[in-house]
């Protein structure tokens, strides 16, 4: 089947769209491209997110968002028309606890189904949390498929707003060892800090330039990594919650304590991202990876690899780090292409979820469908 897989993260900076080939034990991607949010339609996302939203305002931002992804999903030629579509959708919401779990995703999919005329599957979250997971992370299935090597230990580690690893260990057995979890945060903290030192005017650290030319505020950084979430066992996922705005504005009074300069804020930002890393693979692990390969929109920024490559290096120098897009998958393919592979998955009536990295009681059918 062709299959369209369109995300749009943490950061809420833009959509990416993957239309794959897909098979029962392989998915092939056929096209890949991104669209940039609008000013306006990203302000009013990212108020949303913040809870700063109404009740109508959130429901017309819900359908906007819809038309959105439907106005941009028609790009291939005809001959490239998906079968079927698989919606992400915007998280303006993700509350894992176990006392009262939730999500919210955004984007009406009845657009989509009426403009390609194909099913569209969308709402994954909800199913692998009514079975007693967290929602996440849920492009493990994917990770497994297609970086999966016998005899090794991989880890996938997606840069994105939020920043999450699949650790496949594949010894000699005949099946790998599976784990996934969020780490902390990846992009979210360094956009809040651009928006907030540019008034707006810059949305991210573009190629790591501002973190280049601070200085880390090594005191700060080992005081943000006493966090608890990162002690915190597998399964575990976060979001904006925890690591955006809530933790920014706790940490930007101790940075102007500490006297620090707008790109000081931004290096110590990118190594503390860097370090949490390396942190929980030290706690959560079983053994350290041969082989971390890095994808997301972090791994564009050459400060954040950088940083990445020393931390995990000052524990297993001989650790190898590669890009996805080495191993021929754009960096900001992988979580569109994740969800085109669950949208099949649903309408063969399979199970998307594994638990035992999503915390579930079992495995269940991810995604709702819409048809027109």
């Amino acid at each position: 089947m062709k299959v369209l897989g369109i995300m749009s993260g943490t950061s809420i900076d833009s959509v990416d769209y993957a239309l794959c080939s897909v098979g029962e034990r392989r998915i092939e991607l056929l096209r890949h491209w991104n669209v940039r949010f609008p000013h306006v339609l990203g302000q009013r996302l990212h108020e949303a997110a913040r809870g700063a939203a109404r009740s109508y305002e959130l429901a017309q931002l819900h359908h906007d968002l819809g038309r959105f992804y439907a106005r941009h999903a028609v790009r291939p030629a005809p001959a490239l028309k998906p079968d079927l579509v698989g919606l992400h959708g915007q998280t303006i919401f993700h509350n894992p606890e176990r006392r009262a779990p939730a999500t919210l995703q955004l984007g009406e999919p009845a657009y989509l189904a009426e403009r390609l005329r194909v099913p569209v599957v969308s709402n994954f979250r909800v199913a692998d949390i009514a079975a007693g997971g967290e929602g996440a992370p849920l492009a493990t299935i994917f990770h497994r498929m297609v970086f999966a090597r016998k005899g090794r230990h991989v880890c996938v580690h997606n840069l994105g707003g939020i920043s999450n690893v699949t650790s496949i260990d594949w010894g000699k057995g005949a099946e790998a060892d599976v784990l996934a979890f969020d780490t902390g945060p990846a992009n979210v903290l360094l956009d809040l800090a651009m928006r907030y030192f540019t008034g707006g005017k810059r949305q991210m650290d573009r190629d790591g330039a501002w973190a280049a030319r601070g200085t880390v505020c090594e005191r700060l950084v080992r005081q943000w990594l006493a966090h608890p979430y990162f002690a915190r066992k597998p399964p575990k996922s976060t979001g904006r919650e925890l690591f955006g705005e809530p933790f920014w504005e706790r940490i930007l009074p101790q940075t102007r304590k500490a006297g620090l300069s707008q790109f000081d804020v931004l290096a110590s930002l990118t190594a503390f991202t860097a370090r949490s890393l390396a942190l929980n693979y030290q706690l959560h692990l079983r053994s350290w990876p041969q082989t971390v390969i890095l994808t997301g929109g972090g791994a564009a920024n050459p400060s954040l690899v950088k940083a990445i490559r020393a931390a995990m290096g000052a524990i297993a120098p001989a650790t190898e780090l590669v890009t996805s897009e080495a191993l021929g998958w754009p960096l900001q393919s992988i979580e569109p292409a994740a969800f085109a592979l669950l949208a099949y998955l649903r309408v063969r009536s399979q199970p998307g979820n594994l638990p035992r990295t999503t915390g579930a009681r079992r495995s269940v059918r991810l995604g709702q469908i819409s048809e027109s």
